[in-house]
């Protein structure tokens, strides 16, 4: 089959390219404004492998912050990942070995691709999918930054950085299906939007999760009137 076609392998390419984009980005910050060595840049890259984390981290590093400093955005911006692993435990029903493994490639895309998906085998297919094609794209575009970093300039100065937005944004479409998922995607993105300028980086992202509540709300005070 032309991995082309394929309703998996198409969108998780196309994903990961667009991430690749943006870890140019991270490339040229690490090694040239925090003046990071290129194989330390890479060894972020390659062993935290959460995008948001490592530029809120490397960004302190860069306006002279300690690593003890760096440590805490990066945390609070990985909080999400435990609400990540909480919805696709039927997904990835296996062994202890098979869980931690898949933790590595536990990424907001990944994890999008897998919930997308009606049949939990697909699921699970479209997770793995997006998990190893966003780190190969991902560690590449590091290492590219990195390297050529003083080169290529900011992705940002060619317009290349709407690239994953844009991808992702497609990725959640499906996922948007009911009432309730439109709810609770406006209300995360309005309160996350009413905090950017109040809070500090990472916050309006957590924040925002709780549109997810007040999603599972409205469904359920509209089943209960529905109900007999």
């Amino acid at each position: 089959m032309n991995p082309m076609r394929d309703p998996v392998l198409r969108p998780a390419i196309t994903l990961g390219i667009a991430v690749g984009v943006f870890g140019v980005s991270f490339g040229v910050l690490a090694s040239g404004d925090a003046d990071l060595p290129i194989a330390t840049t890479c060894a972020l890259s390659l062993f935290v492998f959460t995008g948001a984390s490592q530029f809120a981290a490397v960004s302190v590093i860069a306006e002279g912050g300690t690593a003890a400093a760096a440590l805490g955005p990066a945390l609070l911006l990985g909080l999400r990942h435990i609400g990540y692993g909480l919805s696709l435990d039927r997904t990835l029903r296996r062994s202890l070995p098979y869980r931690l493994l898949a933790a590595q490639f536990l990424i907001d895309e990944s994890t999008a691709m897998a919930t997308a998906q009606d049949d939990p085998e697909q699921g699970t297919r479209a997770f793995w999918a997006a998990g190893l094609s966003v780190f190969v794209f991902w560690n590449l575009g590091t290492l590219i930054g990195a390297i050529f970093g003083s080169v290529l300039g900011e992705p940002e100065t060619l317009g290349l950085d709407a690239i994953f937005p844009a991808a992702f944004l497609a990725l959640l479409v499906p996922l948007l299906r009911g009432p309730d998922a439109r709810v609770a995607a406006v209300s995360g993105a309005v309160i996350a939007l009413v905090l950017v300028p109040l809070t500090p980086a990472g916050v309006p992202i957590l924040a925002g999760a709780a549109g997810a509540l007040i999603g599972a709300w409205v469904g359920r005070r509209r089943r209960g009137r529905s109900s007999p």
